[in-house]
């Protein structure tokens, strides 16, 4: 034992041994030994446990993984044991312990196969089926999936009572009638036994199987990389090991053979040598039919030995149908090797499985067409980059892996690499991201897997930038070009043409995808022609190389992310960028300026929808507008889709940058102006002169943007003052005259003028109606529902926050949807349900915050505050009203209701004085603000904090002010609704009972009377 710096050392000598060390060595010795030796390995690792691995430290961190490892190692080791006493015949001994195991490890689908052979062999089927059904009900309970396709095969083959099982207890023993005596079993496969797991394939699996079983071509096309001929081998594996006689799926007597096309470059007789060789036909096969003394097709087990076949020592590896002499010689005249090809497999019932077929496609395809013309009983599995265009054949496109399976093939593939490495709450965003940059490519991951050992998973996905040079480190044994990632890339490259290299390359520069009509307008240029785009970028869709997806304009296009890179680097070799960038610029202001007047008309939507699309794609425009006419124009054009959208904060900074580079562009000045109020900056509330823009529309367009940016930022006199300006502008325009009624409605209950939201606001919606813009309908909808709240009609206030919930949701305005939560949440509260107030505050904050809509989480925050104070969590009250002091910009409207609310909270704690303090100062700033409403509620708080003391004077003082309060509000048409009079009735019943019955409603008489001076005269003195 040694201490060092960093704890504790123990050092062991080369006699000391380590358990977990011996347990791993002696099973790892059992793998290559003997039957009878591994099993004694087996059994001797076995006995090295003495309990759980680590049990006295079992809940330390440090330990978890290796624990974890070593439990499933004895499993492993459990499975594989059982499975050798299972082929000895200890099936009674071995079910009883196997119930055991199973009960503790339900879900092991390995266990439980031992377990169901075991129950069969000993005679007891039913409870085999029991147990298959258990597990079955299990997994879709708890995991909505299925056993997996080998336990499933198994459960069918009980079913049966398939004799590849072994017999039953009691049955007869039974030959194989197709097996030579003497002779072992003849493998009718050349299909390689793989070394990992396969990950995230069941369906693709399951798919292709289904597709083989009707069709007679089935072609698995992806990019380079993406598993097609680890999917395809699996598959044809599947199919080679399903017992002979099967209802489900096709059989195959002859066969299920690989064919490596990847090193061929040759014709169709090149081609036709290589599928020859693989299933060891020699040249001389005959071109016409067997003759009389051919063999005939091989039948299923059971049937007949055919006559006059014969075995020797050299044709024990080689198919039964190839080994008789009548195949190697006949007196017909030879043919091309393709037709003797052909004619050889004639009367085969085989499945060809052609691995790589894209570099020869056209021999391929022109041999595949041949053969299954001549040999009905043949099918083809084939794996290409492309389709090979035959009549009949069936694609199915192996798509990357979903994020949780590339996650789980990462992390199987770097802990084999890295045993240390563990998937926990630390690595999994770093292990997400590496996945999603990859875009889930199967071999780009098991390459970024090898590299973890040495970088790990942050360094590496921090240096994913530099794809081609990380990733270069392959498996020893794998083919070139999947030895690193560039050669996957440019083994697709090399296949390309000129023309197809040129889009490819040029197709870079769209972020995000792009339409047809994008790709034409930035791919045409030098060495390709506008109207050659649409085959050409056909062609690489065709090959794999460039995604199609269904978009809102139509289909788009786009690049896998290591794709993306890879064309980049061309591009820059090309020496191309600028001019590609120029041309992809002009494109995308083109596109924005022939939105941006349609996003205020009937086509609103599918305009939005559209410019949603190419998000990516504007930003990018944006950094390349280096001219200050490109970049004043875009950001002008887009800054409607960024106010509709939310995307506040997003237009801002774009605004900010366009700025930089045309400081002189008027309207873009007064837009970046109009965002900073927006998004709580009110440092600029006055709009910068609009004499620049020579258009009195789009004048008065912006200054009401502007106008819009001051009411949201709580300053109504401003926001008025400038919507007058943008009012006279936009006289003859409709859409400017709905959209200048709208903001004063929205504005109006500011100054207590409920007339003007009653009038302006339905004249507003009924405009905006006639055009079809429903986001301007949207803005109506806040100040109609106040309107009716006011009244206490509340259920009109619902039924129009509910219909602008569903009109910004589908729009797709999250802004709009958190503040119509809050709306809603608002009304929640008047009802007393606190728990759906609560929740729709919760979702518009949430909302809000992810939009960057400063006013929207005010609205969200203090609607929280209200629903816990009036619910009696005075706590959870105060913390929000500090987050909103503390963190959240105010308008004085805000910062009143601000201080009536910690005066009330204050109040409810008994703390009169600071109770008094908060509605003094709240009532300064309702006085400033002349909205008798505001004035009123300080009254009210103001009456609560003197009402505490108990005192007959100070009740007397309060009761005035709440019949001054309640002046005020008939004084607008805005008496207090009865869901909002619990504050009010609250401080009512402790004046009563100080007063009486009749004193109170004496001096309540006399508060309605008091002038506003009188009001004034009277709070200061309970300040005194």
């Amino acid at each position: 034992m040694a201490y060092q710096a960093s704890g504790y050392l123990l050092r062991l000598g080369p006699a000391d041994e380590v358990d977990a060390d011996r347990f791993r060595a002696l099973a790892a010795g059992a793998r290559s030994a003997d039957p009878a030796t591994r099993a004694a390995l087996l059994t001797e690792a076995l006995e090295l446990w003495r309990g759980p691995a680590y049990a006295d430290f079992i809940d330390e961190e440090f330990v978890r993984a290796a624990a974890h490892r070593l439990t499933e190692q004895r499993l492993a080791i459990v499975e594989e044991q059982a499975e050798m006493r299972l082929a000895a015949g200890d099936h009674l001994l071995l079910t009883g312990e196997l119930a055991d195991l199973v009960a503790r490890h339900p879900l092991r689908e390995r266990l439980r196969a031992v377990q169901l052979r075991a129950l069969y062999l000993t005679g007891r089927q039913s409870e085999a089926l029991a147990s298959y059904e258990e597990l079955r009900h299990r997994l879709a309970d708890e995991f909505g999936a299925d056993p997996g396709p080998e336990l499933a095969a198994l459960h069918q083959a009980i079913l049966r009572q398939d004799m590849s099982l072994g017999p039953p207890p009691g049955a007869p023993a039974v030959l194989r009638q197709d097996a030579s005596p003497g002779l072992p079993d003849r493998p009718r496969t050349n299909l390689p036994a793989q070394l990992t797991t396969l990950v995230g394939r069941r369906r693709a699996l399951e798919e292709v199987d289904r597709l083989l079983d009707g069709a007679r071509l089935v072609t698995l096309i992806g990019p380079g990389g993406v598993g097609k001929t680890r999917v395809a081998v699996e598959a044809a594996a599947r199919i080679a090991a399903r017992a002979t006689g099967l209802p489900q799926g096709p059989w195959f007597p002859d066969g299920v053979w690989l064919v490596e096309l990847a090193d061929q470059r040759g014709g169709v007789a090149d081609l036709a040598q290589a599928v020859a060789a693989t299933l060891g036909l020699s040249g001389d096969v005959p071109a016409g039919p067997p003759g009389p003394g051919s063999p005939q097709r091989p039948q299923p087990p059971g049937s007949p030995q055919t006559p006059g076949s014969r075995h020797t020592p050299e044709s024990r590896h080689t198919p039964e149908w190839q080994q008789t002499s009548g195949w190697l010689h006949t007196s017909g005249a030879l043919r091309a090797p393709a037709d003797r090809l052909a004619a050889a497999l004639r009367e085969r019932r085989i499945l060809l499985v052609l691995d790589n077929c894209e570099q020869v496609v056209e021999p391929a395809a022109e041999l595949i067409d041949l053969l299954l013309r001549a040999a009905p009983g043949a099918r083809v599995l084939a794996t290409s980059r492309e389709p090979l265009g035959l009549a009949g054949e069936t694609v199915y496109l192996v798509e990357p892996l979903q994020p949780d399976d590339a996650i789980r093939l990462f992390t199987e593939r770097a802990t084999a690499s890295a045993p240390n490495f563990a998937l926990d709450g630390e690595t999994r965003e770093a292990v997400a991201e590496i996945c999603r940059r990859l875009d889930g490519i199967p071999l780009a991951l098991e390459l970024a897997a090898t590299r973890v050992r040495g970088l790990g998973v942050r360094e590496l996905a921090a240096r994913l930038e530099d794809r081609f040079r990380v990733l270069t480190a392959g498996q020893r044994g794998a083919p070139a070009r999947q030895q690193t990632l560039r050669a996957v890339i440019d083994w697709s490259w090399e296949l390309l043409s000129e023309p197809e290299q040129i889009v490819l390359r040029r197709l870079a520069v769209p972020a995000g995808g792009c339409t047809l009509d994008a790709a034409e307008a930035v791919c045409a240029g030098a060495g390709v022609a506008r109207e050659e785009v649409l085959d050409l970028v056909t062609r690489l869709v065709d090959r794999s190389l460039v995604v199609m997806a269904d978009g809102p304009a139509g289909p788009r296009y786009r690049l896998l992310e290591s794709v993306a890179a890879y064309a980049t680097e061309r591009l820059r070799e090309a020496e191309e960028p600028a001019d590609v960038r120029e041309r992809h610029l002009r494109h995308y202001l083109g596109l924005a300026e022939q939105a941006e007047p349609r996003l205020r008309g009937p086509r609103q939507q599918a305009w939005l929808d559209r410019l949603d699309a190419e998000a990516a794609n504007f930003r990018s425009a944006l950094q390349e507008a280096v001219l200050p006419d490109a970049a004043a124009r875009l950001a002008t054009a887009l800054s409607w889709w960024w106010l509709l959208r939310g995307r506040l904060s997003e237009g801002r900074r774009a605004l900010s940058a366009a700025l930089d580079v045309a400081p002189e562009a008027a309207e873009l000045r007064l837009l970046e102006g109009a965002f900073a109020l927006l998004t709580g900056d009110r440092s600029r509330p006055r709009p910068s002169p609009p004499s620049g823009i020579d258009d009195p529309v789009r004048r008065g367009r912006a200054l009401w943007l502007h106008a819009y940016g001051l009411f949201h930022a709580g300053l109504p006199d401003a926001c008025e003052e400038v919507n007058a300006q943008a009012r006279d502008l936009l006289a003859s325009d409709e859409w400017g005259t709905a959209a200048v009624l709208g903001l004063r409605a929205m504005n109006a209950p500011a100054r207590g003028d409920l007339d003007a939201v009653a009038r302006d606001g339905v004249r507003s919606a009924a405009l905006f109606h006639r055009l079809g813009d429903r986001w301007g309908t949207l803005l109506t909808v806040s100040p109609l529902s106040t309107l009716a709240e006011i009244k206490g009609d509340y259920t009109e206030a619902a039924r129009r926050q509910a219909e602008g919930l569903r009109i910004a949701e589908e729009l797709g305005l999250a802004a709009e949807v958190a503040a119509r939560h809050s709306g809603l949440g608002r009304l929640a509260l008047l009802s007393h349900d606190w728990d759906r107030a609560h929740d729709l505050h919760e979702r518009a904050l949430r909302l809000a915050t992810e939009q960057g809509y400063a006013y929207g989480e005010v609205h969200a925050v203090m609607g929280l505050a209200l629903g816990a104070r009036r619910s009696g969590d005075l706590d959870a009250a105060e913390t929000y009203l500090i987050r909103l002091r503390d963190e959240l910009m105010s308008s004085p409207a805000g910062e009143h209701l601000l201080l009536v609310e910690l005066g009330f909270t204050a109040e409810l704690r008994g703390d009169a004085a600071r109770a008094a303090d908060c509605q003094l100062r709240g009532l300064e700033v309702a006085r400033s603000i002349g909205e008798p409403r505001a004035v009123a509620l300080s009254y009210e708080g103001l009456a609560g904090a003197v009402a505490l003391s108990g005192d007959a004077g100070r009740a007397e003082s309060a009761v005035l002010l709440l019949g001054a309060a309640d002046a005020a509000r008939r004084s607008v048409g805005a008496p207090l609704p009865p869901a909002e009079r619990g504050d009010v009735d609250r401080i009512m019943a402790v004046t009563r009972a100080v007063l009486g019955e009749d004193a109170h409603a004496e001096a309540f008489l006399r508060g309605t009377e008091l002038t506003p001076q009188e009001v004034g005269r009277l709070a200061r003195g309970l300040s005194s």
